[in-house]
């Protein structure tokens, strides 16, 4: 199947695609391209109260970057509202899971060769003043995922502010599977289950692949990566509570089937052979795609 392909979409509109985008021979290795291009990539369910708010902020915090937003199955005004804020929309005809919503984001920005992505949750939980911290050592090619950690002391954190704040159960999920990361790769890792991440077009086209989980895509994948050659690392960032309490996780049986479920991915991620590293990182993703009608996102007045 085409991993560029996006299936599961019922409505999509196509990425932007630069003219003058570098081939891998012109462009820098190290050193960011003036044309580098990112991409937003925002999964959704039922968030009309904030995905506007949360594009918004993020056009701001990264200037010249593309939001999408990947509209699950949404019952609300999701999709209106995002649109409404400047970002693309693809949306999902039934709800198909938060990696799957991932997934179709993965292939929208390759297809669009952009040169890095970053991910943020619709909720407003993710502090988008952080996005850029998250995205430059991607962009300077010193590693190939970074990952927020709201678990590291953050420079610009307030005197008296307090710790990220989880139930027992979740606050147990997330200790073990940071372990379990860091002793799976050699590498500590403090925020192993963060969705608050920038990656390359490599790992994007690595998660393109049908074996990219459709549930929670956390730990497991930090081992796939690290055992496919790919760097990853660490920076701190700020998590702010959910206004409406609300959390894929919440409740008391929905952390303990997350629980059970990763750590059934980690024991798969770490005796199955190893997937390989793409051969080429950007020579595929910087090639013009088909001819598609490509639909603009409304402009916020």
């Amino acid at each position: 199947m085409d991993l560029l392909s996006s299936p599961r979409t019922e409505h999509e509109e196509s990425p932007p695609v630069a003219a003058n985008a570098p081939s891998p021979e012109t462009a820098p290795a190290h050193t960011p391209a003036v044309n580098q291009r990112v991409a937003g990539l925002i999964p959704a369910l039922n968030e009309e109260r904030q995905i506007g708010n949360v594009v918004r902020r993020l056009r701001a915090a990264v200037p010249g970057i593309d939001v999408v937003v990947i509209d699950d199955g949404s019952s609300d005004a999701t999709a209106r509202k995002a649109r409404d804020a400047g970002a693309y929309v693809l949306s999902h005809a039934t709800n198909m899971g938060y990696g799957i919503a991932l997934q179709t984001g993965y292939k929208w920005a390759l297809r669009g060769g952009y040169s890095a992505s970053i991910q943020i949750d619709a909720d407003g939980q993710h502090d988008v003043s952080d996005a850029r911290q998250l995205l430059s050592p991607v962009l300077a090619g010193e590693t190939d995922v970074c990952l927020g950690s709201r678990f590291l002391p953050h420079p610009q954190a307030a005197p008296n502010s307090t710790r990220y704040r989880v139930g027992p159960v979740r606050r147990l999920g997330m200790t073990l599977f940071a372990i379990i990361a860091s002793l799976a790769t050699g590498k500590r890792f403090t925020d192993a289950t963060s969705g608050y991440q920038a990656l390359s077009t490599a790992v994007l086209k690595l998660f393109a692949d049908d074996r990219y989980p459709f549930d929670y895509p956390d730990a497991d994948q930090i081992i796939t990566l690290h055992r496919a050659g790919f760097r990853i690392q660490e920076v701190p960032v700020r998590m702010h509570p959910n206004e409406e309490g609300r959390s894929m996780h919440s409740g008391l049986l929905r952390p303990i089937y997350y629980v059970l479920t990763m750590l059934l991915a980690v024991f798969i991620a770490l005796i199955r052979e190893p997937i390989p590293r793409p051969a080429t990182e950007a020579a595929e993703m910087t090639s013009e795609p088909a001819s598609t009608s490509a639909a603009s996102p409304k402009e916020p007045s």
